[in-house]
């Protein structure tokens, strides 16, 4: 069976250099041998519009990811909490497939649901509220309405404040809520969830409606960086 990969997380910015050398690395060792990648959300740190893909750093990346997709390899992306902005440019540019949040497919001869993982933390009724907002078009009009320093100035802002606000969270809250992830397994008729966002890899084994399931999270790219392969072998969590 060819290999699929999945990752999400990893945060890349100009100013996290080393992030961006070992998704690159990625691209070119990794990718290689794969048919397909699914990027579950948040490549970027932070996104202000597809009018920003002139910047030579997003260029840099857009580039990459077409020259993988030239290869043959299928890449397929999903929004995540800090780039939800990515667009139909971005997209083509990078020659990605974008994908709704939760997304469906077949995995290994299961059925599977994607997820960047974000609407599972339903304890966090701060950060839903912020998401309910920033998700809405007129939100999204008001702001890509803005000059392009206008709006890296608020993103910036943004981060600075959810920096401060994370702090004094309790961490279980950031979690995904079990409840949550049962339902959205009951919803779609699956057994295996595939997610990122909490920064919590691992690989869950849980039963819903009386039948084995698996949730597996992905690694970010602060730190090491890592995915999760699915191959002949089975589904396997793999570090940089």
């Amino acid at each position: 069976m060819p290999r699929t990969l999945f990752i999400s997380d990893l945060h890349l910015a100009a100013e996290r250099p080393a992030a961006t050398a070992a998704f690159f690395a990625f691209l070119a060792r990794e990718a290689a041998q794969a048919q397909a990648i699914y990027i579950l959300g948040d490549l970027f740190e932070y996104w202000i519009g597809d009018d920003d893909l002139g910047d030579p750093f997003n260029t840099s990346v857009a580039q990459a990811l077409a020259r993988t997709a030239a290869r043959g390899v299928k890449l397929f992306y999903m929004h995540g909490n800090r780039d939800f902005l990515i667009g139909r440019d971005f997209c083509r540019a990078a020659r990605m497939t974008h994908l709704e949040d939760p997304h469906r497919i077949g995995l290994l001869g299961r059925d599977a649901i994607l997820m960047h993982g974000d609407t599972l933390c339903t304890d966090d009724h701060d950060y839903q509220s912020w998401r309910r907002t920033a998700r809405a078009s007129e939100w999204q009009r008001d702001f890509l309405a803005a000059s392009a320093s206008e709006r890296r100035k608020r993103i910036l802002a943004l981060r600075e404040k959810s920096k401060e606000v994370i702090q004094a969270k309790p961490a279980e809250i950031m979690d995904v809520n079990d409840g949550a992830v049962r339902d959205a397994m009951r919803a779609h008729d699956v057994n295996l969830l595939i997610h990122g966002h909490t920064h919590r890899p691992a690989h869950h084994m849980l039963e819903v409606n009386g039948k084995a399931c698996d949730r597996w999270v992905l690694p970010e790219w602060y730190g090491r960086g890592g995915y999760l392969v699915a191959e002949s072998a089975g589904l396997k969590l793999e570090m940089l």
